[in-house]
């Protein structure tokens, strides 16, 4: 290596270390390039939490700490959490934090790997979670949802899936599609398959009545 590359790799790797001494550069990176950071929340302030991120005050605002409503923030005092940098500012001294990414992408993750065990064909037992013109949401097992679509509540035609459900009833749903994360249910496909697996009643006609009547009994009382 000629000494005029090393030069440049020396001044190159002197740099970075120079830009590394300044803690905003750092936090700067973390931004840019998405890391995910543990920190522990070391108090709580109006409208959100503190974390310390290499020696700078971090504000985490309370609705980036969780993905639903924290009804008690102190709860979340002394807390091991994973954030990312969202904004940073040197000038006004601000440095915003969120944990609600991470447990976005995990969230998504969870449900992925739920559905994935879900095979089309599947028989399951959810509750009527909402109720909209075009079909009811069914909340399944392992927290997950599904749609029944109008056309596939009932073998009757129906005009709203009120006519014949209400929220809060327990269905039997069979699964008869998943795409891009979505599950199609019916609960007309398992009341067709029933009436199928019915056997149909047999029709016993009277003996006197009977088609397979023999020809000694059709000409016994003829005289010839």
């Amino acid at each position: 290596m000629s000494e005029e590359l090393l030069h440049e790799e020396t001044m190159a790797d002197y740099e970075e270390h120079f830009d590394d001494a300044n803690p905003w550069n750092l936090v700067t990176r973390y931004m840019e390039k998405g890391t995910v950071l543990p920190v522990k929340i070391e108090g709580i302030v109006n409208g959100g939490a503190i974390a310390m991120v290499e020696g700078i005050r971090g504000f985490i605002p309370a609705s980036r700490l969780s993905l639903s409503y924290i009804e008690d923030l102190e709860t979340y005092l002394s807390k091991d959490i994973e954030v990312k940098v969202i904004d940073v500012d040197q000038e006004t001294n601000r440095l915003v934090l969120s944990a609600r990414e991470i447990l976005k992408e995990k969230q998504a993750k969870e449900r992925a790997e739920k559905i994935a065990s879900i095979k089309v064909g599947s028989v399951l037992e959810g509750t009527v979670e909402t109720l909209q013109n075009y079909g009811a949401f069914i909340r399944l097992p392992e927290g997950l949802s599904g749609l029944v679509h109008v056309s596939q509540i009932s073998e009757k035609r129906i005009k709203t899936p009120a006519d014949v459900l209400a929220v809060g009833d327990t269905v039997t749903v069979k699964v008869i599609g998943i795409k891009d994360g979505k599950i199609s249910l019916s609960i007309k496909a398992l009341i067709e398959k029933t009436e199928e697996e019915e056997p149909r009643e047999k029709v016993v006609l009277p003996k006197s009545e009977a088609i397979g009547t023999s020809l000694g009994e059709l000409f016994k009382n003829i005289k010839l």
